[in-house]
Order: C-alpha cells, then sequence, then structure tokens
C-alpha cells in the first residue's frame, strides 16, 4: 500500500468519540467560565445560567456577564476543535452539532423551545466565532510547509 499524507477513510468511532470530547470540553469550559465570573461578581452559580433561555439578556448585569462567559467559551471549544479535531473543513460540521445538542438540552431543561431572541443571537454569534477562529487554526496547521528532504545533502 501507498503511503497518504491524510487518510480520508470514514471512522464513525473517531467522529462520535470527537463530538462527545467536544460536548464535554464546551460543557467543562462554559462552566469554568461561568464559576470564575460568578465568583468575581459573588453571584450564586446555576445549570439556568448554561440552560436557560431567560437568563441570557442585555438588560441585566448577569445576563451580560453569562453572554460574555459564552463568548469566552465559543474561543476556548475553538482551542479544542485545533487540538482534537485537526481538519479545518470538520471545523463547521462540530460546532454546529455542539451547538445543535446545547439547543436540544435547553429545550429538555426549560420544557419549551428557545424563543429569546438574546438566546439565539449569543449563540449565533458563538458559533461563527467557534467555527471561524477553529478553522482558521487548523488550516494554519495544515497549511504548513512539510519538509521534502531533511537528510544529509550527497555531492554527486
Amino acid at each position: 500500500m501507498v503511503g497518504h499524507f491524510r487518510s480520508y477513510i470514514w471512522d464513525p468511532v473517531l467522529i462520535v468519540s470527537q463530538i462527545i470530547l467536544m460536548q464535554c470540553i464546551y460543557y467543562s469550559f462554559l462552566g469554568l467560565w461561568l464559576a470564575g465570573i460568578d465568583s468575581l461578581v459573588q453571584n450564586s452559580r446555576s445549570l439556568d445560567q448554561i440552560f436557560s433561555y431567560e437568563v441570557l439578556g442585555f438588560s441585566t448585569p448577569q445576563g451580560r456577564l453569562s453572554m460574555m462567559a459564552f463568548i469566552l467559551n465559543s474561543l476556548t471549544c475553538a482551542l479544542g476543535l485545533w487540538f482534537f479535531v485537526r481538519r479545518g473543513k470538520k471545523c463547521l460540521d462540530f460546532t454546529v452539532t455542539i451547538h445543535f445538542f446545547h439547543l436540544i438540552g435547553c429545550w429538555i431543561y426549560n420544557a419549551r423551545f428557545p424563543g429569546a431572541l438574546s438566546w439565539w443571537l449569543v449563540n449565533v454569534v458563538c458559533m461563527a466565532l467557534m467555527a471561524v477562529i477553529g478553522e482558521y487554526l487548523c488550516m494554519r496547521t495544515e497549511l504548513r510547509a512539510i519538509p521534502v528532504n531533511t537528510g544529509p545533502k550527497s555531492t554527486l
């Protein structure tokens, strides 16, 4: 068999494990960002900050701080895409999948479909940031020059 630069074999176990890993990164770092922000401003911590779409709002300080945590989390998850997915063309797929599962989680937690405009705005902005920054980082890594000849030169 001839060696290839990239393997394009469809591996469902790898894809599912990457989805689970990215989902864990998403919620772990979102929890850490929210806990850090809450400890700075002495807010109480609850699952409402992650799943309740009424918390995200422009009118309250807690809502603005939660939005800031979501945006910082999208930057952290872009690094996760770079470290674990490592493919620029898969970044959008993984980003949409993460946010789709978050939408389902919010729908189940609230027992109704998210209807707040601020929730949708924050998630669309976070999705765009995560996909674009993750894709940029992955493409920068993918486009590095591949050394062709690393051995000593021979004179003929």
